[in-house]
């Protein structure tokens, strides 16, 4: 017999977690509630109690914060997408910074100068460029829905639903990518019912869809990409005519065969039925030439903005020797490069290479120069030798942070200057606090680049203490 869960009553909301729930206390004990804003009284229900904290969701709001606003979009608190459109902008920008001086200080233990307040964006919807969905033949019912009793057509597409691995949302209307995202994706989901295409499922690893890439840039250029499980050409081909038929601006329209049991293409030829194989997006005077494989920064607007920073921050002179450690397709490489000697990019993927020395190439950077492999094992005294020592290092390295080895190989190199861009604010406070055996942090700038949400990046400036 299932145990009944607590409800805990009238839990007093004072503080925002990392993670973006709400923290109160019953009985001296911190509880951490889902959906909850600092400000709120409410009832909750407990999903895991232990001995130092609590966990639940709420169960009824009985006072609401001053703090909080109307989700615009229908799906919020089901989708996982957005964890914070019921709280106001202004405020998911205090929470945010709060959470970067939270990591560095609590995490890191670090002895910090002031936290600058985050750059926020100028449009808090559709900023993203890129989108992926997925099929589905067993779509996520609401509790509407069920309790209903009614039969439903459980095909759909959209997004999977938090801490399910079968789950699927089906989106009607999504607010994070712009025009035309959502018209695409309900062209292609409409076309497919109205010619009984077969939705994937995700068990018996049958159905024919199986998910649909979007990306747009501030170009105009938008690429879809859509995954079928087998090639049947007759239903390839209509479905790929009719999104052309309706969507003529599309300029690379791909899809791939994927019969694996994971998601990913990395492995996987794509083929261009229309246009060009790539688009292309624009940060500052650089074009960067885009594939349905490339990473690129997903917020085209704020890229330039965290890329200033990286900039501004690096200090750079005529003469410096740069390196770009997790350099991706070398987007910050070559946006800094007009400022110094030569810059240097290692990064492990070999295909973010090649669009990394593409990317250079198309921009007549010409001191730009980009090596694959893992950092750790890149960085080594010969490499170094051959490339010169840098004066300046910028790291952007993914959600993990760094190995301690590239931390111990930095601290080695002694550069007079590093620039830490991360994502994940708790690994980047590890560093930091690793990095703090010689140098100084004399500038720290969040730049908020997933509105609705609790991620946040951050960049640190830090200075070679004097001897």
């Amino acid at each position: 017999m299932k145990k009944e869960q607590k409800i805990v009553p009238d839990v007093v909301i004072t503080a925002m977690a990392s993670k973006g729930t709400g923290i109160g206390k019953i009985d001296g004990k911190v509880i951490f509630v889902e959906r909850a804003v600092p400000g709120d009284t409410c009832d909750v229900r407990l999903t895991t109690d232990k001995k130092k904290y609590a966990e639940g969701v709420m169960q009824t709001l009985t006072t609401a914060s001053e703090l909080r606003t109307e989700p615009s979009c229908q799906h919020f608190g089901v989708c996982g997408g957005c964890k914070w459109q019921h709280i106001q902008y202004a405020e998911q920008l205090h929470f945010k910074t709060q959470i970067v001086e939270d990591a560095l200080i609590r995490i890191g233990k670090l002895t910090i100068p002031e936290v600058k307040p985050i750059i926020g964006c100028t449009s808090p919807f559709y900023y993203r460029n890129k989108l992926e969905f997925g099929f589905t033949d067993r779509r996520w019912l609401t509790q509407a829905e069920i309790d209903s009793g009614a039969e439903f057509d459980r095909r759909g597409l959209g997004f999977h639903v938090p801490e399910s691995f079968l789950g699927v949302l089906d989106i009607e209307h999504c607010w994070l990518q712009g025009d035309p995202s959502n018209g695409i994706r309900l062209s292609i989901k409409n076309f497919a019912l109205a010619h009984d295409y077969t939705f994937f499922n995700l068990k018996t690893q049958e159905g024919l869809l199986r998910n649909v890439m979007i990306r747009t840039t501030s170009l105009g250029e938008i690429m879809v990409l859509v995954s079928f499980t087998s090639n049947d050409e007759e239903k390839v081909k209509a479905l790929l005519d009719h999104v052309l038929q309706e969507f003529p601006a599309i300029t690379s329209l791909q899809y791939v065969i994927n019969g694996k049991r994971n998601d990913t293409i990395y492995d996987l030829p794509t083929v261009t039925y229309h246009g060009k194989d790539h688009i292309t997006e624009q940060l500052g005077q650089y074009k960067f030439k885009i594939n349905p494989k490339s990473f690129f920064q997903t917020n085209s607007a704020q890229a330039k903005v965290l890329y200033d920073v990286t900039r501004d921050f690096a200090g750079l002179k005529p003469d410096d020797v740069v390196y770009d450690l997790y350099t991706g397709v070398g987007s910050i490489a070559i946006y800094v490069s007009g400022q110094c000697k030569n810059v240097v990019g290692i990064e492990q993927i070999e295909a973010a290479i090649e669009d990394a020395k593409a990317n250079a190439q198309n921009n007549k950077v010409t001191n730009c120069s980009f090596y694959a492999g893992d950092v750790r094992m890149v960085l080594k005294p010969e490499f170094i030798a051959a490339n010169g020592r840098p004066n300046v290092v910028i790291t952007d390295p993914p959600r993990a942070g760094m190995h301690e080895d590239v931390v111990n190989t930095l601290l080695q190199l002694e550069a007079p200057r590093i620039v830490y861009v991360s994502c994940n604010p708790a690994t980047q406070a590890r560093d930091l606090e690793l990095l703090s055996a010689k140098y100084d942090i004399i500038k720290i700038q969040p730049v908020d680049m997933f509105p609705q949400t609790t991620h946040i990046e951050n960049v640190a400036l830090l200075e070679l203490k004097p001897l």
